[in-house]
């Protein structure tokens, strides 16, 4: 009988804000329960979630509070659409 690999839950959190940052910044990160309570508290505040595991794990990689480097920008440029689309759907009238 094998024996059956239990998943770990990664999340990464950004936040955009031009007025302050070129870029979107790292704003927290965690696997295991972190990665569990990160997308509890953004299912909690209507956060849109996006899963996409490889970007996840270049963005582990960094540091919290550091902005995406350049090579990262069209992965999170395909979040960043995500999100405003789902806000635009979402929005009321």
């Amino acid at each position: 009988m094998k024996k059956l690999e239990q998943q770990r839950r990664r999340a990464v959190a950004l936040r955009y804000d031009p007025a302050q940052n070129l870029s979107p910044e790292v704003v927290a990160k965690g696997e295991s329960w972190l990665g569990d309570e990160i997308i509890r508290l953004a299912q909690e505040h209507d956060i849109p979630l996006y899963k996409d595991p490889a970007l996840v794990d270049r963005l582990m990689r960094l540091e919290i509070a550091s902005e995406i480097p350049v090579e990262l920008y069209e992965a999170v440029a395909a979040v960043l659409a995500f999100v405003y689309k789902l806000d635009r759907e979402t929005r009321p009238a």
